[in-house]
């Protein structure tokens, strides 16, 4: 099972690599991992995005927390939570094909940030559901490059890590 991990960490050098190194002994593979700093600049949040059974994840979380930088562990996967992803995806766009591109930008309330001779650089956020979706719509157009964020997320209401 996917599992969605927010880890509230010290703002400090090495510490993206002991956690990842804590995944990494486990033989975990992170599917996604998105880090910035959060209102107070001294901490950090990690969202990583992890395959594996909810014991093992229950046994890596109690092991990111006993971490010396590791401030707080949640798992979302259960969670009522506001999830996004950002994606640029440059897709081949002739004078024929464009305006058909273009609809489905359209239809994805996605945002062309670029256009070339022969391509389009198109902008889409949302959950990563959505983000697949517009993908697999532009594929047979042929898609020259892709760059996603990773999954980020939030809880709902009052809740908060």
């Amino acid at each position: 099972m996917r599992h969605t991990l927010s880890v509230l960490v010290e703002n400090r050098p090495g510490v993206l690599a002991r956690v990842a190194g804590l995944f990494k002994r486990r033989g975990f593979n992170i599917e996604s991992l998105a880090v910035n700093i959060t209102q107070d600049p001294t901490i950090s949040r990690m969202t990583i995005v992890v395959d594996g059974e909810e014991s093992m994840i229950e046994q890596i979380s109690k092991q990111l927390n006993k971490l010396i930088d590791v401030i707080k562990v949640i798992d979302y996967t259960f969670s009522p939570t506001l999830e996004r992803e950002l994606a640029l995806v440059k897709v081949e766009a002739t004078a024929q094909t464009r305006r058909e591109i273009l609809d489905l930008t359209h239809i994805f309330r996605a945002t062309v940030v670029d256009v070339g001779e022969n391509s389009m650089v198109i902008e889409i956020t949302g959950d990563v559901e959505k983000v697949d979706a517009f993908i697999a719509l532009v594929r047979p157009y042929g898609i020259k490059e892709i760059v996603r964020t990773g999954k980020i997320v939030m809880a709902r209401g009052l809740q908060s890590l």
